[in-house]
């Protein structure tokens, strides 16, 4: 048969076909329509001088170019101007926090630099009164002192402890000496009306002008709340704001090119999935970070006009795109370690991670809602209690409270060896004010201030949850086979098979399974195990906090207790506030369970449970947790004092289970690797996320955004979404 032959022979079936497909529309019978399928992410050549890579903080935000040796550093907070004349004016809370004994009064009128204006000054979250604050303070206050006399120090003496009173008894008779008649620092200049003012300006914005102070994230999250600026539309638009205008202004990218950059977005180890996606869309949607359509276009249409005094260079050939990735996974990056227990003190939260091969475990994270902020402001009621001798100052005035950030900088430390009454000198220079020197003397109150990292109840934070977990995914609209789905289906295809193999052992003489393993103790007895244990009924609609994470709250005997049961202890642990060392055993201590989670597939291979248990758990579990032991990285600002880094190993060494201390050969705490401030480690380890290779699979393009929405993020993310 000839080559024409042939094609015409392939004609006539062709028309056959589709002959065949009218008539069955014509029947009524359509073809199923397949639902779009994401496409294979483009194999790209990426030049990181066109990534941005963010870093958004609660107290600062961190953004630069992937090639920049460091990044920009800007107060996360922004001044708006009041619409209307007459608007009382609004401010977020730095240091004050809900749960503490802080009268509702002198929340709203003592601000000295408000004094003026006291009625119409606004503070969100006013606290309520909280007796038993200062009861729980006090009461951690002891433990600290009993921890701090039962340390001796590196002579094998032990601390005499110094009482507040002899340090009240000189700072009383202190009084400031001027220093200049001016402080040489200036209001904002706010004559010409800016419609809003970012960082450093809007610290210094003066009171009487018609402005309100927002601070978008608190505690790691979207600062969502029921006052003036708090929906979830404003805080968005409040972040745009920000980080536009340090973006323009700061790394001098005009707004139109951000179409030919791509951006990596750091977020926190256990995140809102509401708030990524929504940050997500304002990224690519709305500062327009990928509008170039896929396409070669001329090189005179790509020609980037640059800085004035630089050389001018070609925008490079590609659809930009955007990452998001974990805050831990990239501080692994930027220290340089393959596996590591992530610790990061921010300011307002702190997160533990174990990363292993950067690969974040699930079970093992943890949010502790107290940071840094927490450790200023128990610092000022210790001074207090010594008589500090800035009468004036207060937690509600912002000013006050980057006076008291520097003097907790300065002056605390975790280094046992110092002890005794010492006296320390410092400065205040205010607008519309002289500069003063101060003169203080301090004793154990340096010491008490920073350890209550490891005893949060000196915090004297009431009613308020502590402790958060990583909660399973409640579904989205816009992604109906998500996590849920597959756990679904998944669920249908085991009892069905399940079913099967019960029906064909029926039928077998014996009523034995295939395979050595008896139906006694085979798959038949799957529905049996506790749910803790990583089958396949783990998900019936409740919250999950990972099957490890289960067992170290209920043990694995407790795992079949009704949900109520289960949800009163989870409520009971995220209530209670753990120590910094507790917590860090907590976590790498689940992470060591990951390996339960997969049993399920082992049972299905019809291997018996004891030999699971010795085979698979205890060679993982322990090597897993040998890891972790031996590399505790601790990154970001909250724990940058002196002899940190001994006095958190000596005491995750104390407190480690007697059956690990022998099988440890090592632990090591990470507190400066490289000799890099740990406040950027999460940072730089962005930047060197954009110069991987392995990165080209975990790009989310605009245009696929606009037509899968929130599925790339499960797609794409190299995290379990």
């Amino acid at each position: 048969m000839t080559q024409a032959e042939k094609e015409q022979e392939n004609g006539k079936e062709k028309e056959k076909e589709r002959d065949k497909e009218k008539e069955r529309e014509q029947r009524g019978v359509k073809r199923p329509i397949a639902p779009p399928t994401i496409p294979e992410p483009l194999q790209e050549q990426i030049q990181s001088n066109f990534v941005i890579v963010i870093h958004p903080g609660s107290r600062t935000l961190r953004v630069g170019r992937a090639t920049d040796n460091l990044p920009l550093t800007v107060p996360h907070v922004i001044a708006r101007r009041h619409k209307q004349s007459g608007q009382p004016r609004y401010e977020d809370a730095r240091l004050l926090r809900d749960g503490l004994n802080v009268r509702r009064a002198h929340v709203a009128c003592k601000d000295l630099i408000c004094c003026s204006h006291r009625p119409h000054c606004i503070l969100p979250h006013a606290p309520c009164q909280k007796p038993e604050s200062n009861e729980q303070r006090q009461n951690g206050l002891k433990m600290v002192d009993q921890a701090i006399w039962s340390k001796k120090m590196s002579n094998g003496v032990r601390r005499t402890p110094v009482s507040a009173e002899q340090a009240r008894a000189y700072n009383c008779q202190i009084r400031p000496a001027v220093l200049d008649g001016s402080s040489r620092v200036k209001w904002t200049n706010t004559a010409h009306h800016p419609p809003h003012l970012i960082g450093d300006e809007a610290l210094y914005v003066k009171p009487t002008d018609c402005y309100d102070i927002h601070w978008p994230i608190v505690r790691g999250q979207l600062n969502v709340h029921a006052g003036p600026g708090g929906s979830l539309t404003a805080v968005l638009a409040d972040l745009e704001t920000i980080w536009s205008h340090v973006i323009q202004k700061n790394l001098e990218i005009p707004l139109k090119d951000l179409k030919y950059y791509r951006c990596i977005l750091l977020v926190p180890d256990i995140y809102n999935r509401q708030h990524a996606k929504e940050l997500v869309s304002m990224l690519l949607l709305n500062m327009g970070f990928s509008g170039i359509p896929l396409v070669m276009l001329s090189a005179q249409a790509l020609l980037y006009k640059g800085q004035k005094g630089k050389k001018q260079s070609f925008l490079p050939f590609v659809c930009t795109a955007i990452i998001v990735h974990q805050e831990s996974v990239c501080a692994t990056f930027g220290s340089g370690l393959s596996s590591a227990c992530v610790v990061d003190v921010g300011d307002q939260k702190t997160s533990l991670c174990c990363v292993e091969d950067g690969v974040s475990h699930r079970n093992s994270r943890l949010s502790l809602a107290y940071g840094g902020a927490d450790v200023t402001r128990i610092l000022f009621w210790l001074l207090q209690r010594a008589g500090f001798p800035y009468r004036d100052c207060q937690l509600s005035n912002r000013l006050d409270c980057q006076l008291l950030q520097h003097i907790k900088e300065t002056l605390c430390h975790l280094d046992q060896d110092i002890s005794g009454l010492q006296d320390h000198e410092f400065q205040t220079r205010f607008p519309d004010s002289p500069a003063f020197l101060f003169q203080v003397r301090l004793g154990d109150e340096k010491l008490q201030a920073p350890m209550g990292l490891f005893y949060p109840s000196t915090f004297g934070i009431v009613g308020q949850k502590m402790t958060s977990l990583q909660y399973r995914s409640q579904g989205d609209a816009e992604d109906p086979h998500d996590e849920l789905y597959l756990l679904a289906t998944h669920s249908k295809q085991d009892q069905s098979s399940k079913s099967a193999s019960e029906r064909k052992a029926v039928s077998r003489p014996g009523g034995a399974l295939d395979g050595d393993v008896s139906g006694q103790g085979g798959i038949g007895e799957l529905s049996e195990l506790p749910r803790g244990s990583g089958g396949s009924g783990a998900m019936q609609g409740e919250t999950d906090i990972g099957p490890a994470q289960g067992e170290c709250l209920m043990g694995v005997g407790e795992a079949e207790e009704p949900l109520s049961r289960k949800t009163a202890i989870l409520n009971q642990f995220e209530g209670k506030a753990l120590g910094l060392d507790k917590a860090i055993l907590h976590s790498i201590d689940c992470c060591g369970k990951k390996e339960k989670h997969k049993m399920d597939q082992v049972f299905m291979q019809k291997v018996s449970r004891s030999q699971v248990f010795s085979r698979c758990l205890l060679k993982a579990s322990d090597e897993t947790k040998r890891k972790m032991y031996s590399s505790i990285l601790v990154v970001g600002g909250g724990l940058m004092f002196h002899g940190a880094q001994e006095f958190l190993l000596h005491r995750i060494i104390n407190k480690m289970p007697p059956s690990f201390r022998r099988l440890v050969d090592n632990v090591e705490v990470i507190t400066r690797p490289k000799d890099m401030d740990p406040r950027l480690i999460s940072w730089k380890g962005g930047a060197v996320l954009a110069c991987l290779d392995t990165t080209q699979e975990m790009w989310i393009h605009q245009r696929e955004w606009q037509r899968f929405g929130v599925r790339m993020l499960r797609e794409r993310a190299a995290f379990v979404w």
